[in-house]
């Protein structure tokens, strides 16, 4: 197998996406980034590279080598860990040969030969020329470019995830779709579905993972994906182009979301068309807005005091950082871009973008301490089992020293 090397260039302003992991680990569909380029491309993985600041939650994540050079006995691609949608034309590319993407000029792939891979880890600069551009924006670049690749990179997912063991179809659930076949639908066969669940497969394909718990009266619509160990709660609608990674709990109505991961929604209220990072918690009621009332496109703010941009999408919720925690009833706004740490306990809307550790109430706007957040962050983790290593810590420290500077402290 022709060797892999994935990078993450740290270009665009993919906060809050990206605090705590790099960009090839971002949840863009079913899969990450990585896990998609790896399995859809059926290359062998020999090294990442990562910004300096993400080296440590990286190399904890990864067996394969962080930012050291691996030796390679061939010719080996080196692909773009923002490039969430694989391309066949990156398998055919040659030593010396760049796919650069059309606008930034942004390398999306390049093939090295063996004696260039340890330049190329030091400097992300591939020599050669390039053989072509990519016909439209190929890398993520903005918070809401997840939603942007979503139902392509999910349609690639299920159908590489269509291949793992499945069950029959359990006593008591209802499978709609007529004229389906086995791959539309894939039950693993540790997974519980109880009676009263509704499984439509008539659009698109679901994919329940290892260990996952369907209660009864719960509603999947295809195109989705339940991810290992998550539960998906009584009376729950999970609508088409819904993502939901691993360990998290949901209710509601939820519809083209991905959940990284870890996360809850285990109440009433709509999420539509947003991206939710590990370790939120959405309080009973919490309801977002995925479409304006002018049916425009979205204006979104990526980076607290940065510009309003175009983000090309008519139906666009909500970028929730990981950490974030919104007491009931709260009401997030459309595009709203909420950053890491962040706690909403306010009657107002949660709108535009939200600078990580903001503690917000009725009574007042302020940073969410660092002691106070650390402790709440632990005691969430080991719920579920996990305590946040040192590298972790240390990454979420640096993260609350930049909103210190920013604070003027």
């Amino acid at each position: 197998m022709t060797p892999l090397i994935v990078f993450d260039d740290g270009l665009g302003e993919l906060a809050p996406l990206t605090d705590l992991r790099a960009a090839f680990d971002i949840r863009t569909g079913a899969l990450t980034t990585l896990e998609r380029l790896r399995l859809g491309l059926e290359l062998d993985l020999q090294g990442l590279i990562v910004p300096a600041d993400l080296e440590g939650i990286t190399r904890e994540r990864h067996a394969f080598p962080v930012n050291v050079a691996p030796k390679v006995a061939g010719p080996a691609i080196a692909i773009n860990g923002r490039c969430a949608i694989p391309h066949g034309q990156m398998l055919e590319l040659k030593p010396g040969q760049r796919l650069l993407e059309a606008g930034t000029g942004h390398l999306i792939a390049a093939g090295l030969a063996p004696a260039d891979v340890a330049r190329f880890f030091q400097t992300l600069e591939a020599p050669g020329e390039a053989v072509g551009e990519s016909p439209a924006p190929a890398l993520l670049a903005r918070p809401w470019h997840v939603k942007t690749f979503r139902d392509h990179a999910l349609e690639i997912d299920l159908e590489i995830l269509a291949d793992n063991p499945t069950q029959e179809l359990p006593p008591g659930v209802l499978a709609i779709g007529d004229g389906s076949t086995d791959s539309d639908l894939t039950i693993d066969p540790t997974a519980v579905v109880y009676p009263g669940v509704t499984l439509d497969i008539e659009h698109g394909p679901i994919v329940i993972a290892a260990r996952a718990t369907i209660r009864p009266g719960a509603i999947i619509i295809g195109p989705a994906y339940i991810g290992p160990g998550s539960t998906v709660l009584e009376r729950a609608v999970i609508r088409a182009h819904t993502a939901i990674g691993p360990t998290c709990k949901v209710a509601g109505e939820i519809g083209g979301v991905i959940f990284q991961g870890f996360s809850n929604k285990a109440h009433d209220g709509y999420l539509g068309d947003s991206w939710v990072g590990e370790w939120a918690n959405l309080g009973a009621g919490t309801t977002n807005s995925n479409l304006l009332n002018t049916y425009g496109e979205i204006i979104a703010c990526a980076s607290p005091g940065g510009r309003n941009e175009r983000t090309g999408e008519q139906f666009l919720g909500a970028i929730i950082g990981d950490h974030c925690k919104f007491a009931i009833l709260t009401r997030i706004m459309t595009g709203a871009v909420i950053h890491t740490g962040s706690m909403i306990a306010q009657t107002a809307a949660a709108a535009g973008c939200i600078p990580p550790f903001s503690w917000w109430t009725d009574q007042q706007r302020k940073t969410y301490r660092l002691d106070k957040f650390m402790e709440v962050a632990r005691t969430m983790m080991e719920r579920r089992g996990i305590s946040p290593t040192e590298a972790y810590t240390t990454r979420l420290q640096a993260l609350h020293a930049v909103r210190a500077v920013a604070d003027g402290r």
